[in-house]
């Protein structure tokens, strides 16, 4: 693996730690200089989609997301990059036992900015879906499913 790639691999694992441990400020200002799901671009319009949209028990959204099947493309010459994966997100809380409430896909798109691999892009695709009632406040739908 190139060292463009790892370092891009490492965003995209980084990404499930920060959410997951409900370091929410650092999580949206990955999308400094790109556009995170359903938010509009930059960091603070995706932290203000979390406050709307996520629900937090003590700070915490009670997930773990699980990145599998990740592949990256980098086209160093232009400063880009692709990476396509699959999603699994568990849940648990007190009244909730541990289940897997979504699984989908994830296409990313990354730019080198200052020299550093920067997300552009990250689009959410869900495919399966388990009980979302205790993580997100909107019922999946059609704009979910592409």
């Amino acid at each position: 693996m190139t060292d463009s790639a790892s370092e891009i691999t490492a965003l995209v694992y980084r990404y499930c730690e920060l959410f997951d441990t409900g370091r929410f400020e650092e999580f949206a200002a990955q999308f400094g200089h790109g556009q995170w799901h359903r938010a509009d671009p930059g960091a603070a319009a995706a932290r203000r989609w979390i406050e709307d949209n996520v629900h937090v028990y003590d700070g915490l959204p009670r997930t773990k997301h699980l990145t599998t099947n990740l592949t990256v493309e980098v086209d160093e010459e232009a400063g880009t990059a692709v990476a396509r994966s699959y999603i699994t997100v568990l849940q648990a809380l007190p009244d909730f036992p541990l289940q897997p409430i979504f699984a989908g896909r994830y296409l990313d798109r990354f730019a080198r900015v200052d020299g550093r691999w920067r997300w552009a892009r990250r689009e959410v695709i869900g495919d399966l879906y388990g009980d979302v009632s205790h993580h997100v406040r909107h019922r999946p739908g059609p704009a979910d499913e592409r």
